[in-house]
C-alpha cells in the first residue's frame, strides 16, 4: 500500500492526576455539566461549561451540533529530530527550523478561528502552539491553564472580564504525548537498527500492535489518544468551539484514524509533516477533512463553509 501524506490541499494537563483533578461533573436531572477547569469563587475561568446529554440523545445533538473547526498540528523538528534521535516522550524542544515551521503554521491558520488549544504534556507541542498563535490575525493570548494542584489554580487566575474575553485557553494533556519508545529513546536510529537489524526496528516502528521493549505500540497510544479525544475534545466541538491540537506524529496520526475510519493497516502508512495543519470541518455529526489551509489554495478551503468565509471577513472588516 503507498504511503499517505495528509499535508496536500483537499479539493472544493501535565499528568493523569491533573487532569483529573482539573475537571468534575454536576448532575442536573438526566444531564450533567463537565467544567474542564476548575475556578474559585472569586475567578470565572476562561474556560466555559460544557453540557453532555443522556447518553441516549447523544447521536442527536451531534447531528443537530454547531459547525466547528478542528485544526491539527504536528510540532516542528525537535532537537532529536535533527540528531535522528528516537524521542517518544523524552521531553526536548524545538531547532530553529522547528521554531519556523510553527511560525508558517501560524500564518497557514491565521485566518480560522480558535477558541481552545488542546496540546501534549511535552514542551516542543506547546512551543508549536504558542507560536503560531503569534500569527493569527485575532491576536488573542494563549495562556496555559494550571490545575495540578490548589495553589496553582489560585495563583493563575485571571480578574479582568475583558482580559478573558482576548485569551484562549490551553489545556495539556498527557494523553496527547508521543509514543513512548521505551528503551529506543534517545538511540541513534541508524545505530538502532544496526544494532537490533533493520527489520525488527521497522516493525517496532511501522506495525499497529508491536511495541518496542519496554515502550508502546501505535495501538496502545491510539487507545489514550483517542479516548480522550472522545472524552475531552468531542464536547468542545459538539458546544461549537473551534478547536486547535497541536501534538505529535503517533498521537495524532491515532486521533486522524478515529475521524477518517481507517483500519490499522491504513493508519500505519499515514504520514504527517512537522508544522503542516491540518482542517477538519466539524458538522452534523461528521468529521470533513479539507488538507492544509496553505496560501494559494486558502479560497477553496473558505468556500466549503460560509462560517469560515464570515470569520474571515469579520477579521478584515475589525482590522483594516
Amino acid at each position: 500500500m503507498a504511503t499517505s501524506v495528509f499535508h496536500q490541499p483537499i479539493g472544493t494537563a501535565q499528568s493523569h492526576q491533573h487532569l483529573q483533578n482539573s475537571d468534575f461533573r454536576h448532575e442536573f436531572g438526566h444531564a450533567s455539566v463537565k467544567l474542564t477547569f476548575k475556578a474559585s469563587a472569586s475567578h470565572t475561568s476562561v474556560v466555559q461549561p460544557v453540557s453532555y446529554p443522556p447518553n441516549n440523545s447523544t447521536d442527536e445533538l451531534r447531528k443537530k451540533s454547531s459547525e466547528a473547526a478542528l485544526i491539527l498540528i504536528r510540532h516542528g523538528e525537535s532537537l532529536w529530530n535533527e540528531k535522528n534521535l528516537f524521542t517518544g516522550c523524552v521531553d526536548v524542544p524545538l531547532t530553529k527550523k522547528g521554531v519556523e515551521e510553527a511560525i508558517e503554521a501560524g500564518k497557514r491558520i491565521s485566518n480560522i478561528p480558535v477558541d481552545m488549544i488542546y496540546t501534549s504534556a511535552l514542551i516542543r507541542a506547546q512551543m508549536t502552539a504558542m507560536l503560531a498563535m503569534t500569527q493569527h490575525r485575532r491576536k488573542k493570548v494563549p495562556i496555559i491553564l494550571h490545575s495540578e494542584s490548589e495553589q496553582a489554580r489560585e495563583w493563575s487566575q485571571i480578574f479582568s472580564e475583558d482580559t478573558k474575553k482576548q485569551s484562549i485557553p490551553v489545556v495539556t494533556a498527557w494523553q496527547l504525548n508521543e509514543r513512548m519508545y521505551g528503551e529506543l529513546q534517545g538511540l541513534n536510529k541508524q545505530e538502532t537498527a544496526d544494532r537490533f537489524g533493520k527489520e525488527k526496528v521497522h516493525e517496532w516502528r511501522r506495525s499497529y500492535d508491536i511495541p518496542p521493549p519496554n515502550g508502546e505500540s501505535l495501538e496502545m497510544c491510539a487507545e489514550r489518544a483517542v479516548a480522550y479525544f472522545k472524552d475531552h475534545i468531542e464536547p468542545q466541538l459538539l458546544s461549537g468551539k473551534n478547536v486547535m491540537i497541536a501534538a505529535h506524529g503517533n498521537s495524532l496520526r491515532s486521533i486522524i484514524m478515529y475521524l477518517d475510519k481507517l483500519t490499522s493497516q491504513e493508519v500505519i502508512n499515514l504520514e504527517l509533516s512537522t508544522g503542516i495543519p491540518m482542517l477538519y470541518i466539524f458538522k452534523g455529526g461528521k468529521f470533513i477533512r479539507r488538507g492544509s489551509p496553505a496560501g494559494p489554495t486558502e479560497a477553496g478551503v473558505y468556500a466549503y463553509t460560509r462560517r469560515l468565509a464570515l470569520y474571515r471577513q469579520k477579521l478584515d472588516e475589525m482590522l483594516h
